[in-house]
């Protein structure tokens, strides 16, 4: 049964029946009342002051004796100024629980026809994943489960930025100090052989720039005339004219990268439906740009050069080919956009997870779509975050400075062994058990960790915090998880069943509470999914356990001498670890049967 929805459509009957005015029931939102009031949904009545034509609080009265009497979940209701706050029978929380027992529809959801695209990760082949890309693939990853959970046939790709002088300052280095290493030959993972000459550029690089200073000419014309500089901008023509020597180059050490990359999307627990790649796309939109040119929405510069004023909008001009007929990445992502849609049809959301950086270039791109007529632009969204920082500052990638995701995850696992093993939660723990904990439990503290603020906020990763077993973390959460499996186990060897309960039996607050708690999850994962915010479920499954931790603290599950009192808290409880177990699924995250 749905009791938000009874008092919903309830609600919009009161203000028709008292009111003579028709509100439709999914608009009546109702609210979770806060703690220290009587109640468990609240409804805000000041909005309806011009429909009642009274004010808030004999609003509220009216509308709570019309639910009262109207509703048969309604045992009572109380005022607090505009605010209604809605009592529910206390009969009815049991038929609810078996609702939810009965309810097959979160592990298995039922397809709502619809199709969406998230794009997430897209790195450059020039070095390896880095803390920020955790928290980007996290992201995008748990908002493609959270979409799945609705029922969208979500498709998952990147775009990999596989081509540029970046590219080429590492080619152009493993030619000058590599001596031929191989991944092979160095031990070194493909992706960090080929970060490692990219270091090395800018190392060599400097070191030119600071000769030419010293010969006297200025740090300005140092840079550009820097040799190391000049023939990697060469070695980029040579690319882009596919040069045999150079292209051949360029997929071997691609190639190693990939390979680098493949590795470390395992260990994070992603992956991808489709991968697209800038070498593939850099030249797509061009077309797009001469088409808007003939139909007014670009203009062309005396250079040559094509832009779009957007200064009505609020925004500036902004290029889309330069004056030497070469594409920005704006052209290619008005292409790509474009491609996209061609490849999937009925796509009806497209969502870019990248940086708060770029939070200009995306508002120029949706809206340039919008100016050249396709409509499916309006189902674009950038899912902005904001940057990871570590307790010890930034990152740079250019200096070697930047904390390797690889090495991060490593040590991340290494902590969990380090403080499960302190805390002794592996006893009878085979060392092949044993080493499955520790990594369930590492990599979900730092999946968690990164998860659990809104994606627009800057945050600071703690790891040391990020592994605790107590507070907001992933480990409190995964251990209530192994707590209640612990107590399915021991139902199981008792007999005890834990299928629909007794709708009889009188339950207190802390049970009832849980109960709401459980009844609440698909309003949290919509509500997830329209603010494109995993840490709304990370909330979620947080108090989940916590109210959980509290109930196991108050009540003894097998203690007590009434059999369908005892089923009730095992029902309840397995019902628990399960919502955790598929909330923290959302997240990407594993949760242990035993610790």
């Amino acid at each position: 049964m749905n009791v938000a929805s009874d008092i919903q459509l309830t609600l919009s009957e009161g203000l028709k029946s008292l009111y003579d005015h028709n509100v439709d029931a999914g608009q009546l939102a109702l609210q979770p009342t806060r703690k220290e009031f009587a109640g468990t949904y609240t409804f805000v009545t000041f909005p309806y002051g011009k429909i009642s034509k009274k004010n808030p609080m004999q609003t509220a009265e009216e509308l709570g004796e019309f639910l009262k009497s109207n509703c048969k979940a309604v045992a009572g209701y109380n005022v607090v100024k505009g605010f209604l706050n809605i009592e529910l029978d206390g009969s009815i929380w049991n038929s609810i629980l078996n609702g939810i027992l009965d309810d097959k529809t979160l592990e298995t959801p039922v397809s709502n026809g619809k199709r969406m695209m998230v794009e997430y990760s897209s790195p450059n082949t020039n070095k390896p994943l880095h803390l920020g890309h955790l928290r980007n693939n996290f992201l995008g990853y748990s908002v493609s489960k959270i979409y799945e959970a609705l029922g969208y046939d979500v498709v998952k790709v990147q775009i990999i930025n596989d081509r540029g002088i970046h590219i080429c300052k590492s080619m152009i280095a493993w030619l000058k100090f590599g001596d031929g290493e191989t991944p092979e030959s160095s031990g070194l993972k493909g992706d960090k052989l080929a970060g490692k000459y990219y270091v090395a550029f800018d190392k060599a690089y400097k070191e030119e720039i600071a000769k030419l200073q010293e010969e006297g000419i200025s740090k300005e014309e140092a840079e550009k005339q820097a040799p190391l500089l000049l023939e990697a901008q060469e070695m980029l023509r040579k690319w882009e004219a596919k040069d045999p020597k150079v292209y051949a180059l360029w997929q071997k050490m691609n190639g190693w990268v990939y390979d680098g990359f493949n590795t470390t999307y395992k260990q994070m627990g992603v992956e991808f439906d489709k991968l697209y790649y800038e070498s593939d796309t850099y030249l797509l939109g061009k077309d797009e740009v001469e088409a808007g040119l003939e139909g007014g929405q670009f203009f062309e510069k005396e250079d040559g050069s094509v832009w779009i004023d957007l200064t009505a909008d609020g925004l500036d001009e902004k290029i889309v080919r330069r004056s030497d007929g070469t594409a920005v990445y704006m052209t290619q992502d008005i292409g790509t956009a474009i491609q996209r849609n061609k490849e999937f049809e009925g796509l009806e959301k497209m969502v870019y997870t990248v940086g708060n950086e770029q939070d200009y270039h995306f508002k120029v791109l949706f809206l340039i779509l919008k100016k050249l007529g396709y409509n499916w632009a309006d189902g674009l969204y950038h899912l902005s975050y904001g940057m990871v920082d570590l307790p010890s500052g930034k990152m740079k990638s250019r200096e070697g400075t930047v904390v390797d995701a690889d090495d991060l995850m490593t040590e991340m696992v290494k902590t969990a062994e380090d403080h499960t093993r302190e805390l002794g939660k592996i006893e009878g723990f085979t060392t092949e058990q044993a080493n499955e904990l520790y990594d369930t439990l590492g990599l979900g503290a730092l999946k968690y960790f990164l998860l659990k603020v809104d994606p627009k906020k800057r945050m600071l990763f703690d790891p040391k915090e990020s592994i605790e077993f107590q507070g907001n973390t992933g480990p409190f959460i995964q251990y209530t998880h192994a707590r209640i499996s612990a107590i399915k186990r021991r139902a199981d060897e008792l007999g005890i069943t834990y299928g629909a309960v007794d709708t009889g039996l009188a339950l207190d607050s802390i049970e009832s509470e849980l109960i709401f708690l459980l009844s609440d999850i698909k309003s949290k994962i919509s509500l997830a999914a329209e603010e494109y915010s995993p840490s709304i479920i990370a909330q979620y499954v947080y108090d989940l356990a916590k109210d959980y931790n509290k109930f196991y603290a108050e009540k003894q599950i097998f203690g007590d001498d009434n059999d369908k009192v005892v089923q009730f808290r095992v029902a309840l409880s397995v019902q628990v670890a399960r919502q955790i177990k598929f909330g923290m699924s959302l997240l990407g995250i594993k949760v242990p049967e035993r610790m």
